[in-house]
């Protein structure tokens, strides 16, 4: 007979089981993962000890996990020091260095300028402009916020959006920051002006238009001078100068996280796989995960590490698979 399980273990039994993983971030140094989950805790994982010829059940559990906001995590970032966090209202940060030991208390908290006091919005999405040292918050009050991490003060606010901001990305040569909501557009910032200097409105275009999906944008990568994004409309290549659709990719379930990578596109969403995409628009190969849909990629390429080299994704699961070639799952990681 099964031993009885205490109230706790039932309740962490429910809550595994009910877990859902919004953010993933690789350390400075490359050899661990932090996750972060709907109720708000942080968990993390040694890659290298996980992926060491040595590993054991034990090494796929993580080193340690902590509480880190009351509601979902939706967003992590790394510096070279700090792991930055967001959930509702907030963005957080804790230093690395201290993460590892129990008990890791957060080095501070902001909270972007809302017009009202009443307003909590999510924190969606999170954005390191490194040429600038400054971090950019994105979510549910529909403005871009630009955090100075040097002295921690918020510089600017950028206006535009008319809903909920799910996703963000940025062109390194131009400082241009790209962003993606519930409003069906993708608009691109010049840091420098302060100014929105262009609109793809997406569902406008025919060939990208599924209004049985609806307009939102829900994730977005970039690349110089192209740009790939999905959600409600079909995850489709874009060139950015001259406002083009050029490849439309042919699947059909909206897409949450994209990735440029080598030659390749990466894309996520409902459904188990991890679709590889030639530019062209053939799809190269799928890549069956452990969970039902999938939210995060995350490229570990710290040059730090270059053993801990590996793709980790995660999703409506308790679980973050590594695959550590782009063709098949290795094993999976478990809060």
């Amino acid at each position: 007979s099964t031993p009885l399980q205490s109230p706790t273990e039932v309740f962490q039994a429910l809550q595994r089981l009910h877990m859902t993983i919004f953010s993933q971030s690789v350390s400075p140094c490359g050899k661990f993962l932090a996750a972060g989950n709907n109720y708000g805790q942080i968990a993390i994982f040694s890659l290298s000890a996980a992926l060491s010829s040595e590993a054991k059940e034990e090494s796929k559990k993580p080193v340690v996990t902590f509480q880190a906001h009351d509601g979902p995590v939706y967003s992590m970032v790394s510096t070279d020091r700090h792991l930055l966090s967001a959930g509702d209202g907030e963005v957080k940060a804790w230093l690395w260095a201290e993460i590892l030991k129990k008990g890791c208390k957060e080095l501070w908290r902001r909270q972007p300028p809302y017009r009202t006091s009443l307003e909590v919005p999510e924190i969606n999405a999170l954005l390191l402009v490194p040429k600038e040292n400054s971090l950019i918050l994105a979510g549910g009050d529909c403005q871009l916020h630009t955090m100075d991490l040097e002295t921690g003060t918020f510089t600017r606010a950028l206006r535009g959006h008319t809903d909920y901001i799910h996703c963000l990305a940025l062109r390194e040569r131009s400082p241009e920051v790209l962003s993606g909501g519930e409003d069906g557009a993708v608009r691109l910032w010049d840091l420098r002006t302060v100014r929105e200097v262009q609109t793809i409105e997406v569902y406008k275009h025919e060939e990208c238009s599924r209004p049985h999906n609806g307009r939102w944008i829900g994730c977005l990568a970039t690349d110089s001078d192209w740009m790939v994004c999905g959600g409600g409309p079909a995850l489709t290549l874009w060139h950015l100068r001259s406002s083009t659709p050029t490849t439309i990719f042919p699947m059909r379930a909206p897409q949450k996280h994209v990735t440029f990578y080598q030659d390749l596109i990466l894309s996520a969403g409902q459904g188990r796989c991890v679709n590889h995409w030639q530019l062209s628009g053939e799809l190269k190969a799928q890549v069956p995960g452990s969970s039902p849909g999938l939210l995060s990629l995350s490229l570990n390429q710290q040059p730090a590490a270059p053993e801990c080299k590996v793709l980790t994704v995660a999703g409506s699961s308790c679980r973050v698979d590594v695959f550590t070639n782009l063709g098949y799952r290795a094993f999976s990681l478990s809060f």
